[in-house]
């Protein structure tokens, strides 16, 4: 299950569906990287910038399941990778989530096999809001 986990993680890498995390408030006066945040500053995380930063990534705009495999082709985890955000304002829901992520990607793929629709090019770029959100397409799902 190695490669299915690392498909999973990359389509979240890719597929970074809150790309600018929730806004927050500076508790305190602080100084971050030289910069100084005044007590009650709001500010908001860009999870695109980690999930896209070429030092990080090998090939950052390229879907690539071998971001998530070692040279043995086993799964390893990557600092880099927090689609859930981090530390104490980490996603409450992160473990069912990633549960849930793999019952459903897995079940569809046991019992489907997808294509793409013929003479119908699949847009990836998303439609950027609150969240970043796919373009409608249509795709064939044919049951094994």
């Amino acid at each position: 299950m190695p490669y299915t986990e690392a498909v999973i993680h990359e389509t979240q890498r890719m597929g970074n569906i809150l790309p600018l995390g929730f806004p927050k408030r500076a508790c305190k006066d602080i100084t971050l990287g030289g910069y100084f945040i005044p007590k009650g500053t709001a500010m908001t995380t860009n999870l695109s910038s980690v999930l896209t930063d070429k030092n990080e990534w090998e090939t950052p705009d390229i879907f690539n399941p071998g971001h998530f495999l070692d040279e043995q082709g086993q799964f390893r985890k990557r600092d880099a990778f927090m689609p859930f955000s981090a530390g104490k304002r980490v996603c409450l829901g992160e473990q069912l989530a990633r549960m849930e992520l793999f019952l459903f990607f897995t079940c569809l793929f046991q019992k489907f096999r997808f294509s793409e629709v013929e003479g119908e090019e699949l847009d990836t770029e998303g439609i950027l809001g609150v969240t970043l959100t796919p373009r409608p397409y249509k795709i064939h799902a044919k049951a094994r």
